[in-house]
């Protein structure tokens, strides 16, 4: 069994390659180790074999994304039935309509949709939907949290200090060079479940809001939920300001037969969706309200909000969508569930037999392992727990090295393929990890 690293490996062998036709060799930086990512050759399950041979079990599940693992029998069908029909084409197919049928039905704030091509993009025409409804340009988000590759939804996703400013009152900080100052000018940024701050922001700039854009439960500040009050509070002041909320529910859809929605049981203006109702494939989609998504509508002459998109619905994205989501059934979450109380707990074990001070945070299907000394509250929290870094990585090598594949942040996103088995093996693996440290 290769050991990583190995610089004799095929996988670091193909990352020299790589290098010299991508920058950094790479197109994804969220799947970046170092000293080099391991390179797939093929995965079936819960499983995914590496280029050297080497077998992991896939607790990234391409991020979330592979709710019912690799090659399920029911969504490769689908797919292959309609690679046999066609794969693109300047015409709209049924499948897009099944789909959306679908996820109306399911989903209590969204009464209509249109699908596009990744999360980026769906919260993209999102906000560009509250500007056109509302009048107005800004939008407010949550310090830290990620929403994809957006301009404005990138503000403040990365920040340190001292430009971030004041706890109560975060500043906005470009994600990268040169994101222009107008961008920033239009974003206010909100800290997380600090209920008294965010209303104190909101009202001085109510006025000037088209959107408030949260995830309920942000995969960047440590999977740590919305706070009950102050979801109340932002559903409070978006009326009374005259705000949309969008809820962004690209990641947190899975938490349940009715998304995060269901879930916190609200119905939000505008919700962004991708990831599992794709089936594996690349897909977005952003859905609300009939009279909000009525920007989009050209029956009576040019939209509000021009949206095309040359594989917007596709047919083998929306073919082996549909399939993957009529496999969620309410049993399909409540195994999940179980699962990940399962990891949750264990993981917290783990901590306390190995002497270890961590985090552990998560609900449903999803779980995140800190070694940080601070409970997580938001994002600043995140910051500090990076100082454990070296901690992480250690223990990240050690899974990569006994079967367990996940990223060196540690979060783990289950599948249905999985079981109890796999849960305890990784759990001996994580404890045998921590004691090593």
């Amino acid at each position: 069994m290769t050991v990583y690293p190995d610089q004799a490996s095929r996988s670091a062998r193909l990352y020299e390659r790589a290098r010299r036709v991508m920058p950094s060799g790479n197109s994804r930086q969220t799947i970046f180790f170092k000293p080099y990512p391991v390179y797939a050759h093929h995965a079936h399950g819960c499983r995914v074999t590496d280029e050297d041979g080497v077998e992991r079990i896939d607790f990234l599940n391409n991020y979330t994304a592979l709710i019912h693992g690799h090659g399920h029998p029911a969504v490769m069908e689908a797919a292959h039935a309609q690679l046999r029909r066609l794969t693109a084409v300047a015409l709209p197919t049924e499948a897009e309509i099944e789909l959306a049928e679908l996820l109306v039905d399911r989903l209590a704030g969204v009464e209509q949709l249109r699908f596009t091509n990744s999360g980026t993009e769906a919260v993209m025409m999102a906000i560009k939907a509250a500007r056109a409804y509302t009048g107005r340009a800004k939008i407010a988000k949550i310090e830290g949290a990620y929403h994809g590759g957006y301009d404005h939804a990138e503000v403040s996703q990365s920040s340190r200090a001292p430009a971030w400013g004041e706890v109560t009152q975060p500043r906005s900080v470009a994600n990268y060079a040169g994101q222009p100052e107008g961008v920033l000018n239009d974003v206010i940024v909100l800290p997380w479940n600090d209920v008294a701050a965010a209303r104190a922001l909101l009202e001085t700039h109510g006025a000037d809001l088209a959107a408030v854009l949260i995830d309920p439960i942000p995969s960047r500040l440590g999977l740590v939920p919305i706070a009950d009050d102050y979801l109340a509070m932002l559903r409070e002041m978006t009326r009374k300001i005259g705000a949309l909320f969008i809820l962004d529910e690209v990641y947190c859809l899975r938490l349940g037969y009715h998304g995060a929605q269901g879930r916190w049981g609200f119905a939000p203006d505008l919700t962004t969706m991708a990831k599992i109702i794709g089936g594996g494939f690349p897909v977005g989609a952003v859905g609300g309200r009939a009279d909000v998504m009525a920007v989009f509508g050209f029956d009576d002459g040019a939209p509000k909000v021009p949206h095309g998109g040359t594989y917007n619905a596709n047919p083998v994205t929306m073919a082996a969508g549909l399939a993957a989501m009529r496999l969620l059934t309410p049993d399909s979450f409540a195994h999940l569930r179980g699962l990940g109380d399962r990891l949750r707990t264990g993981l917290r074990e783990c901590l306390a037999i190995a002497g270890r001070e961590g985090q552990v945070q998560g609900v449903e299907s999803l779980a995140m392992l800190s070694l940080s000394d601070r409970p997580f509250g938001g994002y600043r929290d995140i910051v500090y727990a990076a100082g454990f870094g070296e901690q992480q990585v250690a223990v990240h090598r050690h899974l990569m090295n006994h079967g367990v594949l996940t990223a060196p942040t540690l979060i783990f996103n289950l599948s249905t393929p999985m079981g109890v088995a796999e849960v305890d093996f990784t759990l001996d693996q994580i404890l045998a990890a921590l004691r090593a440290l």
